[in-house]
């Protein structure tokens, strides 16, 4: 990882381009507990998680009850990079994936990966993906939440890590061509409405679940965010706006655990 530290912390920074909306969503946020979850204890965690493992979200947003208590699935996060558009708009940036990749070539998904030996915690892991893969300096993103393990179809626990990037015109992405096709920011809000989107049954281990599909055109580009992504941020924008979806998000007849 590129050292790239700078004079001001993105705090500070926060404080000269940031918009008094962003500033207040930013305090909001530092004060969220995430269900069963600490980033930094690792001792913690896995007592936690083995106590609660039927309790971990899936990519298509149901309990997952058939995991043994003692499985431990590898670790991964992605960063849900926020940021305010020219408009006012809250908004957050997003790849298509490259289409010479083994699994998930093509779709969209959010900036992250797989945890390294080396990674103190979920925070360098999804700054250093994102990085990696797009070119996004650590240093320009101010960590400020961690939300509720995902558990996906290949199961991998899937930490989201969210930041704000305060000073969008200091980032100018540059896509790793073996990972990533594309780079592009979509309205956040969107996650939450009942617009452009369709949703699916998808049966997965016996069960019939939701999965939620949301098209979106920016310039002469179409885009589908769906499956593990839009899960994951149906629930971010859930979080952040402090409302439910203007739609039905799971089966009327699972059971779930408390947000």
């Amino acid at each position: 990882m590129k050292s790239g530290a700078s004079a001001a912390s993105p705090t500070a920074k926060g404080f000269k381009f940031g918009s008094s909306r962003l500033l207040a969503l930013a305090q909001q946020l530092r004060v969220y507990k995430p269900l069963l979850y600490s980033p930094f204890d690792e001792a913690e965690e896995m007592r936690g998680y083995k106590e609660s493992t039927r309790k971990s979200i899936s990519h298509v947003g149901f309990q997952e009850s058939m995991a043994p208590v003692r499985f431990r699935p590898k670790k991964a996060a992605v960063l849900i990079c926020l940021f305010e558009g020219e408009d006012g708009d809250l908004r957050v940036i997003l790849t298509k994936r490259s289409s010479t990749l083994s699994t998930h070539s093509g779709e969209v998904s959010l900036p992250g990966g797989k945890a390294e030996e080396h990674d103190k915690d979920v925070r360098i892991t999804a700054t250093r993906e994102a990085e990696e893969e797009i070119g996004l300096d650590p240093s320009l993103v101010d960590v400020v939440a961690f939300l509720e393990p995902f558990l996906s179809q290949h199961l991998l626990r899937v930490i989201p890590v969210v930041g704000i990037l305060w000073d969008r015109k200091a980032f100018n992405p540059t896509p790793n061509p073996a990972e990533v096709e594309a780079v592009f920011d979509a309205p956040f809000e969107m996650f939450l409405k009942d617009e452009n989107r369709r949703s699916e049954e998808f049966e997965w281990m016996g069960e019939k679940h939701l999965v939620h599909f949301f098209d979106y055109k920016t310039g002469d580009n179409d885009y589908v965010i769906w499956g593990l992504t839009a899960r994951i941020l149906i629930r971010a924008a859930t979080v952040v706006y402090q409302r439910p979806p203007a739609f039905i998000e799971h089966k009327p007849n699972l059971k779930y655990s408390k947000m």
